[in-house]
């Protein structure tokens, strides 16, 4: 069934193809839900919500823009509304305590898919989110702070701080790795 045909009859409710749009699409949102969620169970309760907000307003999807796409960003949208509805006051950190911008994380090109996405699930919520909707997903700072409801200041500073935690903790894996190597 192509793509096409498989949105048409989903937006007919047809429960078949419901479940072949879960099977072929699982996985890739499953991967977005990590990025912004805490952990696994909390990322499978993201993908399920967003599946049944792709299956409820499937019908108002176009055909313009690539489905894919929209679907992610629902899937987005339901982790940062988990996040809103359980968040405490967000962390403003000072921006002269932070490095420069242009600074990049070089290291992790050594380091597999799943241990980056596992340091970046250990990330304070607001730093997670503002992380991943920045580097991961393209979105402009102003972007981020409309869909977070925080200044653009704070999401500056909270990327800058994410970044901070994470090449602290990528430094403490290349120096574990290295003294073990030394070791053997």
């Amino acid at each position: 069934m192509t793509l096409n045909e498989l949105i048409k009859n989903c937006k007919k409710n047809n429960r078949e193809a419901q479940s072949e749009l879960f099977r072929r699409y699982k996985d890739a949102l499953f991967l977005v839900s990590l990025k912004y969620c805490r952990n696994v169970v909390e990322a499978e309760d993201n993908l399920h919500d967003a599946f049944i907000t792709i299956f409820q307003k499937i019908k108002t999807y176009k055909n313009k823009g690539s489905f894919e796409g929209w679907m992610k960003r629902i899937t987005i949208y339901k982790a940062i509304d988990s996040y809103k509805a359980n968040r405490h006051i967000p962390i403003e950190i000072k921006n002269d305590l932070l490095e420069d911008d242009t600074t990049v994380l070089s290291k992790w090109v050594d380091l597999p898919l799943d241990a980056l996405l596992g340091l970046i699930q250990e990330l304070p919520d607001q730093y997670r989110l503002v992380f991943s909707l920045y580097q991961l997903d393209g979105f402009s700072h102003k972007e981020v702070a409309a869909m977070l409801q925080i200044s653009e200041g704070t999401s500056k500073s909270n990327y800058h701080r994410a970044k901070q935690l994470l090449r602290t903790r990528i430094t403490d894996i290349n120096s574990t790795s290295q003294i073990k190597a030394t070791e053997k």
